[in-house]
């Protein structure tokens, strides 16, 4: 029997308290002595032990009042609401008369009726009885008779001693003699004629003692009993019963209770709020919760709670309030971590809760934000954190990395732009995860700008990361070096190409590239062929599109001769042209009108097995068309068809304009129809918040502004 200590003779002697008229002694306890903490609001955890002093003929009278000398130092164990709650345990103050540390001191009384009148009596100490080794003989008992055979020598004991039992056996999990204790006690009192019988606390034992062992049909057949017997339940009896519907996993029954109490103009303990709270948990209910967190502040509110002796509604009140809010955090995770529509049901918590003035505290929110994944999370998460910075609290940086992580996920970058300034500003100091984390988000807005020629958003881009102390690398000064050369803005380019040696970094072959297609683009040759020259002297090692765009400047720059010159090298450095590079030749050529040598390339290609595509016969074509060969345009025109190459609708009337300009007869039939015209697929977004707010991405829209590639800083020099 663990549950029962062994009597120690040096304790301090106590009476019972708490007890009340129903235990059957109305007149011989004294009064309840008041108690702070949370052990009054709760019935205690540790064994009971209590000592009995007995007559020398071993009978107590009933008339008899107790002596109260104090509790034993350390002998309480005070859980609280909350944790009662979560071990389904509802017993209240009104039993602590079943569990607490109690000594019974008995004496003659020196008259029945003085002993009514006086609150305390003092006696002298005669003999005493070790309950554990009481409890430990009705461990095995089955039935009434057993105990009966087991008491006859102690006669009369007091109830409390009976209820603690049933409660220790209970706890240890011995129903049966919990049982025949109890009817041994019934038919004691149809003996006694009531004097010794089961009162309200005995039931409330028994009640306790079958959850414990989760016999929860019995507890149905008790509470009939208790009725049939005309004992009015207590808070501690609804208790019991609301933790265990908790047990068999039948919240709403747990509900009812609570309506029941209200029915009969009980007020609740601190252990009835904890129960319904628990019940909402389990249902994972974060709006019943918060409801029934605003019912029991309005009860706290009420002058009887704040002056209640019973129990500490101060210290209960935060206590339900923490549980209240960790069980809305637990709700708000399961919805992150499992449901689709999780965002709007977060944020409807949220504000409940913020309507009830009910909000958790920095732990939870970064919690929260762990929880965070999917890119649908974005908004939640953003929300969270702005919460945080509004507490003027500190906050991890794990936490913010992993929202900038988030932002990035959601291709929300200039958010995460926004927390990385945080940081700068306000704390706590960025590391190397959070500069990598921000860097990759430029990149990838960088990539876009390079892909789509915006070389106004990358400079501001460049210029963003300086100003917030970032350094861009090559990787992202590439990035808007193409972006120029696809607008066609050498003049940006040759900026852009200078800031990036003046910032330190050293150009590449991809550089150099950039700069040579913008120039390029621009007719620009004369400059394009200096920078090839200062690309070869200070040791960057041309590629195959440095070479392709070089014999582009040359053919443009009316130097036709030195592209064989330009293969050649090529070869020598082991890069064989392709089929970019012919098209490059031939593209030279028909915008300067050398059909001749175009046509010439063409079968050079084909000499070197590169197979021609659509790019490659519609130039020849135009070329052809506009140098006055009509019906040489008109066969590469058959000869691409039975190639099974699909030419545009440029290609089909330039041949039909050529023959009709130089009257040349050829049956346009042969050719087929005429193609559709490509449309061009034009993307329009509602809105430029996918990569920036930024209103002019359009490169080309306005002419070059030599201030727009400086950052303030350089601006302010």
């Amino acid at each position: 029997m663990q549950y029962f200590c062994c009597f120690s003779p040096k304790g301090a002697i106590l009476a019972a308290p708490n007890l009340d008229s129903d235990l059957g002694y109305p007149h011989i306890f004294g009064r309840r002595k008041k108690r702070s903490g949370l052990g009054d609001s709760f019935g205690n955890l540790h064994s009971a032990r209590i000592q009995i002093q007995i007559l020398k003929r071993g009978l107590i009278s009933n008339h008899c009042k107790l002596r109260y000398h104090g509790p034993k130092k350390n002998s309480f164990y005070r859980p609280s609401a909350l944790s009662l709650a979560l071990f389904h345990d509802p017993q209240g103050s009104e039993n602590k008369n079943e569990d607490a540390e109690i000594d019974y001191i008995v004496d003659p009384p020196e008259s029945k009726e003085e002993n009514f009148q006086r609150d305390r009596v003092e006696f002298v100490e005669k003999e005493r009885v070790d309950v554990r080794a009481l409890a430990g003989r009705l461990c095995d008992v089955k039935t009434a008779v057993d105990v009966d055979e087991v008491l006859k020598d102690y006669k009369t004991l007091p109830l409390p001693v009976y209820s603690s039992i049933i409660r220790g056996f209970g706890l240890d999990k011995r129903v049966d003699p919990a049982f025949a204790v109890f009817e041994w006690l019934k038919m004691k009192g149809k003996d006694s004629g009531g004097i010794i019988s089961p009162n309200l606390f005995i039931y409330n034992s028994l009640l306790g003692a079958l959850k414990q062992v989760a016999q929860f049909e019995k507890i149905d057949e008790v509470m009939e009993e208790m009725k049939s017997q005309g004992i009015v339940p207590n808070i501690v009896t609804y208790n019991t019963l609301m933790s265990a519907y908790i047990d068999q996993g039948q919240p709403q029954k747990a509900l009812d209770v609570l309506d029941e109490i209200e029915r009969n103009g009980i007020s609740p303990s601190p252990a009835t709020y904890s129960s319904v709270l628990l019940i909402c948990r389990k249902m994972d209910d974060a709006i019943g919760a918060i409801g029934y967190f605003v019912k029991f502040r309005e009860d706290y509110e009420k002058v009887y709670m704040v002056n209640d002796p019973n129990n500490d509604w101060k210290t209960e009140f935060t206590k339900l309030e923490n549980f209240a809010i960790s069980i809305c955090y637990m709700v708000m995770r399961r919805h992150l971590v499992n449901e689709e529509n999780a965002v709007t049901n977060v944020f409807k918590i949220l504000s409940e809760m913020d309507k009830v003035q009910l909000r958790p505290g920095r732990v939870e929110y970064e919690r929260l934000i762990w929880a965070c994944t999917q890119e649908r999370h974005y908004s939640v998460a953003r929300e969270l954190y702005q919460r945080i910075r509004e507490m003027e609290s500190e906050i991890s940086l794990s936490v913010c990395n992993h929202v900038i992580w988030l932002m990035g996920k959601a291709k929300k970058w200039w958010a995460a732009l926004e927390i990385y300034e945080d940081l700068l500003d306000k704390g706590p100091e960025p590391n190397n995860l959070s500069y990598e984390l921000i860097m990759s988000h430029f990149n990838i807005l960088l990539s876009a700008a390079k892909k789509k020629g915006i070389w106004r958003w990358g400079v501001r881009l460049i210029n963003k990361m300086l100003d917030k102390g970032l350094r861009p690398g090559i990787k992202e000064w590439n990035a808007v070096l193409v972006a120029c050369s696809k607008a066609s803005e050498a003049s940006a380019a040759v900026q852009i190409f200078r800031r990036m040696v003046e910032q330190g970094e050293r150009p590449t072959v991809l550089s150099y590239g950039a700069l040579l297609s913008a120039m390029e683009k621009a007719k620009l040759y004369d400059e394009a062929l200096r920078v090839w020259e200062h690309m070869c002297k200070v040791g960057v090692k041309p590629n195959l599109h440095a070479y392709t765009i070089l014999v582009s400047v040359y053919i443009g720059n009316g130097m036709p001769e030195m592209v064989d010159s330009t293969i050649k090298e090529m070869r020598l450095s082991k890069l064989e042209p392709n089929i970019i590079t012919y098209n490059a030749i031939i593209t030279g050529c028909a915008r300067s009108r050398l059909s001749g040598a175009a046509f010439e390339w063409f079968h050079r290609m084909k000499v070197q097995n590169i197979k021609p595509n659509e790019i490659t016969y519609e130039m020849l074509i135009e070329a052809l068309s506009k140098d006055g060969k009509p019906r040489l345009a008109y066969e590469m025109y058959l000869r691409a068809i039975n190639e099974g190459l699909h030419l545009s609708a440029k290609a089909y009337d330039a041949v039909l304009e050529s023959s009709q300009a130089f009257g040349t007869n050829m049956v346009m039939n042969s050719l087929g129809d005429r193609p559709q015209e490509k449309k061009r697929i034009v993307r329009i977004r509602k809105n430029l918040s996918e990569h920036s707010d930024l209103e002019d991405l359009d490169g080309r829209s306005k002419p070059f502004d030599r201030t727009e590639i400086c950052s303030s800083d350089i601006q302010e020099r």
